[in-house]
C-alpha cells in the first residue's frame, strides 16, 4: 500500500471492518496498535522530516500516517507496541520511546535443555554440547533458538559414528556445513532436476546480497524474478529452499517471500559475494559503465576485465561494516571472511572455480588489527575479534589470556589493541562477571583512570564494580 494515498481511518477500516461502526478516535475506547517487525518494513520512515497530521480522516501515504501515529500526532492517547531486531531498534526516536524490553534469548540452562529435548540419544546430546562449550564464538550464539537447530542439525550429522571430517568450530563453518546438508536433501519432484545446486544457491545468495544491502528481509516476487528465481522453485525446491526460505500471505500483499533467518540470508550473500568476487564471473556485476549493486556497495567502480584480489574485498568489506549503521553488516562481514578459509572452500568446491591456489588471510588479519588499534573504545571493534576468530587467527587474545593466567596483566604497560583485547577476552568469557575488581588491572604503568576508561564495557556488564 506505499504508493496509495488513505487516511488512517481508511487502513483500519480495511484491516479491521469491526471499526467500520466505531469512533476510535473518541475517548470512549483504549486503542493499542502492534506493529510486529518493524524492521520489517520497507517504508521509509523519516522521523525527521515529515508532514504533521493530527485528524484521522485526513489522507496521506502510509510511511506519513505511521510516523505520524507513532509521534503521537494521530490518536494521541492511543498505545503503540513495536517488536523490532535489537540492531534496527533506533529506527524510533527515543524521545517517542517510554519503555524498551529487550528479549535475550536462550540462557545457558535453556541451551543446554534444548539440545537434550532436541536429540533423541543422550550420550550424543552431552557430546554436541560439550563441542559447543569449548567454542565461545558458538557458545554465545546459542542464544538464538534457530542458531541451536541449525547446530542440532549439523552436529548430529558430525558426531555421529558413520560420520568423518572436521567439526565445526566457527560460525562459518557451522553454517557452511549446514548449507551442504540441506543442498543434498532431495525430493521427488520433475521441475527439481531442472535446476542444479550451484545454480540455486547463487541465485539465492544474489537475491539475499541485494536484499540485506537494501535493508530488506521481506521480498516480493519481482525481487525474485529479478535474480532469475521462479517462486514455485523458490517455496518448493528441495531442503535448500525449504529449511531457508519461506512464503508468507499478507493481509493486502498476496505473496511475500523471507529467509527462515536473517543469519541465514547474511550467510548465503556471503557465500554469493565470495563466490563472484573468487570465481570473477561476470554475472556477478552489471556493465563497466554502470555503477552495479555489489559496486555501490563497497563503493567501487569496477571494470568487467579488471579483477578484485580477495584481500582487497576483505578490507572494502570491513571498511563499510564499520561504518554501517547499527551493525546490519557485522555477521555478513564473519561470514565473508571466514569463507575464505581452506576448509571452508573444500566444503564449497561445487561452486568454486579450481584454480589451484590458496589465498592468504594475511593482509586481511593485518588490515583488521590496524582497524583495531585505531577504534579501540568502539563497540565495533567486538565484532573484528569475531572476524579474526573466523580467520584462526588468535593471537591477540592469546597474548591478553597469558597475562591473565600468570597474575601479570597489571604489570605490562597495554597497547590499545591489547586493552580491546582484554575486554573482548572478558566479555565472552564462560564465567560470568560477578564482581568488577578495578584493582585486579591497576599497577605498573596501568593507573587506575586509565585502567576504568578501558575496561568501561565490561564494567557495564558486571552485576557490581569495586
Amino acid at each position: 500500500m506505499k504508493d496509495k494515498k488513505l487516511s488512517l481511518l481508511d487502513i483500519l477500516q480495511i484491516f479491521c471492518t469491526e471499526t467500520i461502526e466505531t469512533d476510535i478516535s473518541s475517548n470512549k475506547y483504549q486503542v493499542i496498535f502492534i506493529f510486529d517487525g518493524l524492521d520489517e518494513s520497507r517504508l521509509d520512515l523519516n522521523f525527521q522530516n515529515f508532514v504533521r497530521l493530527s485528524n484521522v480522516m485526513e489522507s496521506a501515504s502510509v510511511d506519513v500516517l505511521l510516523i505520524n501515529l507513532i509521534a503521537g500526532n494521530l490518536l494521541p492517547s492511543a498505545l503503540i507496541w513495536i517488536t523490532s531486531r535489537p540492531a534496527a531498534a533506533d529506527l524510533i526516536p527515543s524521545k517517542f520511546v517510554s519503555r524498551v524490553t529487550e528479549v535475550r534469548g536462550f540462557n545457558d540452562p535453556q541451551k543446554e535443555e534444548y539440545f537434550r529435548k532436541r536429540v533423541s540419544d543422550q550420550s550424543l546430546a552431552n557430546r554436541i554440547i560439550s563441542h559447543l562449550r569449548s567454542s565461545r564464538s558458538l557458545y554465545i550464539m546459542c542464544h538464538i533458538p534457530v542458531f541451536c537447530w541449525i547446530s542440532a542439525t549439523v552436529l548430529e550429522k558430525m558426531l555421529s559414528k558413520a560420520e568423518s571430517g572436521e567439526i565445526p568450530k566457527t560460525l562459518t563453518q557451522m553454517y557452511t556445513h549446514f548449507l551442504i546438508i540441506q543442498t543434498n536433501i532431495k525430493h521427488e519432484k520433475d521441475y527439481e532436476k531442472k535446476i542444479k545446486d550451484k545454480d540455486m544457491i547463487l541465485k539465492l545468495g544474489k537475491l539475499a546480497f541485494q536484499q540485506l544491502v537494501k535493508g530488506n528481509v521481506i521480498f516480493y516476487e519481482e525481487d525474485l524474478r529479478e535474480c532469475g528465481i521462479d517462486e514455485t522453485e523458490a517455496s518448493v525446491y528441495s531442503g535448500l529452499c525449504t529449511q531457508f526460505f519461506r512464503q508468507e500471505f499478507g493481509l493486502y500483499q498476496s505473496r511475500m517471500y523471507c529467509f527462515v533467518h536473517l543469519s541465514i540470508q547474511e550467510h548465503l550473500a556471503a557465500v554469493y559475494v565470495h563466490i563472484s568476487c573468487a570465481n570473477n564471473k561476470k554475472n556477478a556485476f552489471e556493465q563497466s559503465t554502470q555503477k552495479s549493486l555489489f559496486s555501490k556497495f563497497f563503493n567501487l567502480r569496477i571494470s568487467l576485465s579488471k579483477q578484485l584480489s580477495l584481500s582487497g574485498l576483505h578490507q572494502k568489506a570491513v571498511d563499510k561494516t564499520l561504518h554501517a549503521k547499527n551493525g546490519n553488516l557485522d555477521l555478513f562481514l564473519r561470514f565473508l571472511l571466514g569463507l575464505s578459509l581452506e576448509s571452508n572452500q573444500t566444503l564449497l568446491h561445487g561452486l568454486m572455480v579450481q584454480n589451484g591456489n590458496t589465498p592468504s588471510n594475511e593482509k586481511t588479519v593485518k588490515y583488521i588489527k590496524q582497524k583495531i588499534r585505531m577504534n579501540p573504545f568502539s563497540e565495533k571493534f567486538m565484532n573484528l575479534f569475531h572476524c579474526l576468530n573466523e580467520l584462526g587467527d588468535h593471537s591477540l587474545m592469546q597474548e591478553i589470556q597469558d597475562y591473565l593466567q600468570s597474575g601479570t596483566i597489571s604489570k605490562v604497560k597495554l597497547s590499545s589493541s591489547q586493552w580491546s583485547a582484554l575486554v573482548f577476552v572478558l566479555l565472552t568469557s564462560e564465567e560470568e562477571i560477578n564482581v568488577f575488581k578495578l584493582n585486579e588491572f591497576v599497577g605498573g604503568c596501568n593507573k587506575a583512570d586509565e585502567v576504568l576508561l578501558n575496561l568501561l564495557p565490561v564494567v557495564k556488564t558486571s552485576r557490581s564494580a569495586m
